[in-house]
Parts: C-alpha cells; sequence; structure tokens
C-alpha cells in the first residue's frame, strides 16, 4: 500500500526515515519494539501470501542492527505459521535493544532453529529450493560491509536461491548507488518499508535491488506531511490532480496552436511520430515546420497537420513568428546541419516562452553550449542518458546525472526529464519526480519523438511546463505499458505508443 500525502508521494533519505521512525514512536505514541513487530507483521503477510507453505523452507540471515530485529520477528512468525526455518544471528558486538529482544523472543518459541555466530562466518545450510531472507543491515549502513558481514554477502550471492531483502539490500546506500567493488546482497525482491528508497530508482542498483514493492507500516501521517522532501514518486492519483478535464463549450482554440519543428530528408518518420502524439494529446491545431521535400509524405499521412514548408528542400534552415503559436517544440530528426545550427540559435536568442528541446536541438546544444544562455526559463529538456551526456559532460552513472542535471535546471532554469526506467522530472527549484510508468520495450527508435509531441501539445494547451512534463512522462509510460496488452516489449514500436495515447486518457479520467 502506498501512503500519499499533500501533491505527491514523497519519497524520504534514510536520514528521514529515521526521523519519521521517532516522530511515530513518540506521537503514536508506540513502543519501538512494537513498531518493529508492526513491520514483522508486514514482512509476514507478504511472503507468506507469494511462497507456499508446503513447499517453501526460509533461510533468515540476520545481523545485529534493528535490520536483524526484523527478521528475527519474521523468523518467529514463519516458524509459528508452520514454515520450515532456520535462523543465523551474524554479530561482532552488541546487538540493538529491539534486536536483543527479538532473539529473546525466538529462543523461547524454538531454540533449535537458532545459530548465532559471533565473530566467524559459518556457512548457512540451504538447499537449492530454500529462500533466503537478507536482514544483515537496513538502510542506516554508513560504510562498507566488511569482515564475515561482506562474508556473507558473498556466500548470499553465489547461491541460486530466491532472495528477500528486508527494506534494503544489505550493503547497499539507500539515498545513492552501488559501487561494484562494495560488498551488496543481490536480491530477487526487496520488500521496503513505508516508502521506497531513492536508490532503487538508478539503474546501478537495479542488479541487487530486484523486484521491489512497498509495506505499508503506518508511520505517522502529521509527520510525513511535516517532513518536507525533494523528492516524490508519480502515481495515478497525482497526475488525476494535475490532468484538465474539457468544457461542453470548449472549441479548438481553446486547446492552444503548437508549432513543430520536425525533420530533415530522411527523416520524416521522426515529424510524423511527434505530430501524431501531439494530435492524440488534445492540441487543437497543430502546424508542422518542416523541409519542403517532407512536406507530401506528412500531409498525406496526416491531413490534420498544418504543413509550413522551409525554402531548404532537405532540412530546417528558417522560422519566423514564433509569437504566432501557443508552444514550441524543437528537434526531433532536424539533423545538425549548419544552416539548421544557425536557424536555431537566431530562434532561441529571440524567443519568450517556454518550449519543448528533444534529439538534434540538444545536439545542436551540446556541440555550441552557449545556445544553454538562450533557452527560455521553463523549458522543458528531454535528453535520453546519452545527449544528456554529450551536454554536460557526466558519463555513466545515472545517480551523478540525476546530481549534474539538478544544477542545471537551477542554472538555466528549465526542466530537465532524464528519460530511461523510472524517468526523472528534474525542476529549477531542485525537486526530483520519478515517473512509475513504462517499460523496457520503450527502448525504440522513434519513442523520444512521440514524447516531444505529447509534451507540446500539453503545453499549447495551458498546462504549466511543470504539470506538462508530469502528465506527459506519465502518459507517454502509461500508453507503452497499456500496449502491452496485445504487443510484447520487444515487439513494441513507437507507433503503438501513439495508438495507445487514447486509452492512456481514458485511464486517467477513469473510464476504464
Amino acid at each position: 500500500m502506498c501512503i500519499f500525502v499533500e501533491n505527491f508521494m514523497k519519497i524520504f533519505t534514510t536520514s528521514q526515515i529515521r526521523q519519521l521512525d521517532q516522530y511515530t514512536i513518540e506521537h503514536e505514541p508506540i513502543d519501538s519494539i512494537d513498531l518493529m513487530e508492526r513491520a514483522a507483521d508486514a514482512l509476514f503477510s507478504k511472503i507468506s501470501s507469494l511462497f507456499p507453505l508446503i513447499t517453501t523452507q526460509f533461510c533468515v540471515l540476520a545481523g545485529p542492527g534493528n535490520n536483524g530485529g526484523d527478521a528475527l520477528a519474521l523468523a518467529r512468525k514463519l516458524h509459528e505459521s508452520g514454515y520450515p526455518v532456520h535462523v543465523y544471528l551474524y554479530t561482532t558486538g552488541k546487538l540493538s535493544s529491539d534486536c536483543e529482544t527479538n532473539k529473546t523472543r525466538l529462543l523461547k518459541v524454538s531454540p533449535t532453529i537458532y545459530t548465532e555466530c559471533q565473530n566467524k562466518f559459518i556457512v548457512p545450510e540451504v538447499s537449492k529450493d530454500s529462500v533466503i531472507v537478507d536482514g544483515l543491515f537496513g538502510s542506516g549502513l554508513s560504510k562498507p560491509l566488511s569482515g564475515i558481514f561482506a562474508e556473507v554477502v558473498e556466500f548470499v550471492n553465489q547461491t541460486r536461491n530466491t532472495v528477500i531483502a528486508i527494506d534494503i539490500p544489505s550493503g547497499l546506500n539507500g539515498d545513492s548507488y552501488h559501487l561494484l567493488n562494495e560488498p551488496t546482497v543481490k536480491a530477487t525482491y526487496t520488500f521496503s518499508f513505508q516508502f521506497p528508497k531513492i536508490a532503487f530508482f538508478f539503474a546501478e542498483n537495479d542488479s541487487c535491488v530486484g523486484s521491489w514493492s512497498v509495506l505499508d507500516i503506518q508511520l505517522h501521517p502529521a509527520g510525513i506531511n511535516e517532513i518536507s522532501s525533494d523528492y516524490s514518486y508519480l502515481d495515478i492519483d497525482d497526475i488525476r490532480r494535475i490532468y484538465k478535464k474539457r468544457q461542453k463549450f470548449s472549441h479548438k482554440g481553446t486547446f492552444g496552436h503548437l508549432a513543430i519543428l520536425a525533420g530533415s530528408k530522411g527523416m520524416a518518420g521522426a515529424s510524423i511520430l511527434a505530430s501524431k502524439a501531439a494530435l492524440r494529446s488534445g492540441v487543437g491545431l497543430l502546424t508542422l515546420h518542416g523541409p519542403e521535400g517532407n512536406r507530401c509524405i506528412l500531409q498525406t499521412i496526416s491531413p490534420e497537420v498544418i504543413y509550413e514548408a522551409d525554402r531548404n528542400p532537405d532540412c530546417i534552415s528558417e522560422f519566423y513568428h514564433a509569437d504566432k503559436y501557443d508552444a514550441l517544440a524543437i528537434g526531433s530528426g532536424i539533423g545538425t546541419r549548419t544552416v539548421t545550427v544557425d536557424m536555431l540559435r537566431e530562434l532561441l536568442k529571440h524567443l519568450k516562452e517556454p518550449c519543448v528541446l528533444d534529439a538534434d536541438a540538444l545536439n545542436i546544444i551540446a556541440s555550441e553550449k552557449k545556445m544553454l544562455n538562450y533557452i527560455p526559463a521553463g523549458s522543458i529538456l528531454t535528453p535520453h542518458p546519452k545527449e544528456f551526456e554529450r551536454i554536460t559532460g557526466e558519463r555513466g552513472n545515472s545517480y551523478l546525472q540525476m546530481k549534474k542535471a539538478l544544477e542545471m535546471a537551477a542554472q538555466y532554469q528549465v526542466f530537465i526529464i532524464l528519460k530511461g526506467a523510472y524517468t526523472k522530472i528534474i525542476t529549477p527549484e531542485g525537486q526530483v519526480f520519478f515517473n512509475s510508468t513504462g517499460n523496457p520495450g520503450m527502448a525504440t527508435a522513434g519513442s523520444g519523438d512521440v514524447l516531444t509531441g505529447i509534451l507540446g501539445a500539453l503545453l499549447a494547451q495551458g498546462y504549466t511546463p511543470e504539470n506538462a512534463a508530469k502528465l506527459g512522462v506519465y502518459l507517454h509510460g502509461l500508453s507503452a505499458d497499456l500496449a502491452l496488452e496485445i504487443e510484447s516489449e520487444e515487439s513494441l514500436m513507437a507507433g503503438d505508443i501513439v495508438a495507445g495515447l487514447g486509452k492512456a486518457f481514458k485511464n486517467i479520467i477513469g473510464e476504464i
């Protein structure tokens, strides 16, 4: 169960989660050991729903802190319900108070299922069918695992067993990313208490986190409201608050006039996809500015589009009267010819209103970075990882790219959409919104052009840049998810995302 507060589901840092635990203890009020019991109940309910009593046995690995206390409480509940279970408690010193209490409770129930490993690594007895539960360390870990704990992690990762991580895989920093040389459990499932961890949203951590879900442990709602966070998770309820329902006496002028600058010789497809996506996203009027050579193709395939032909037959070399339009979307398939570079430079210098910049527009800006200073405040940039790397020079690590995007959004007062799994929407004020829709099938040619059309259409309809970014990204991913009812991730094409937009809108307004 997800907990929604204020406008969006907040995601907290690990230190803030500790604050919330303490707030709940003080204001519910509830003893910390009883809050741990509540967490163990949620764990047991989830695990018992997934693994049948008849065929499943558990090997529970506990550490000396509160994550170990959760593991010991879970082991007791599994045993009392009839599951075969054995517990290994690894420690090099004192146990936390609640871990000690749960050790005592477990020993009272059945001392025969318990092995304590003090200052030495004892190899757990694990059959090929055992489910391993990782309760070594939670999100409060502040340094890499070493000694016997690193040995336990190495053992777990060498097995081929199903692995369940309690709250977070042991060894993973809850706020950033996994370093390859640091011992970290590679979980099959991660069951996180109350909120996902920020670390779950970075590509580098995927092999450790596995499939994650959130367990409600009823942390105090007042505490959740009071503690501010720069991170949120976009969900359907959040999007429904953004969406603007059409009024009966609306007309096409109500929904704006969008101009898309797209296409070059051999790249008519990019402009077709962006145009169709814009039309399917509700824009009232759409003008496509592109090379003369693409005019017949576009007007044949999309007769709803007003085609404005550039004087250059092969590329875009000019664009005037930007003030005629309610929004601009620039970049899909425009290429990087010198005349196109010159056109974009002059356009940005004189543009007053926010626009959408994607694809070759971003590649041009990457080659001439002073153009960043010309981008109108409030504009939406939609780079995929390689495009962002070209602009900033930040390579490889998705966490560091996010941090760099936060700096860039603040410096240039723009919105940056970092595309990928859990697409990140980054605001000039330093907020990060992780998207909850989408699938790997979207990693296909033209998918970004579709997003550009959606975003431009929403801007033209009067959505603020922030809300256009949130609604657009969510719609884009939702349409792709709905397309999987017919297609597979392998067979999904960008056109399928366009075709699914109607169903995605119906989903948002609750008609399906």
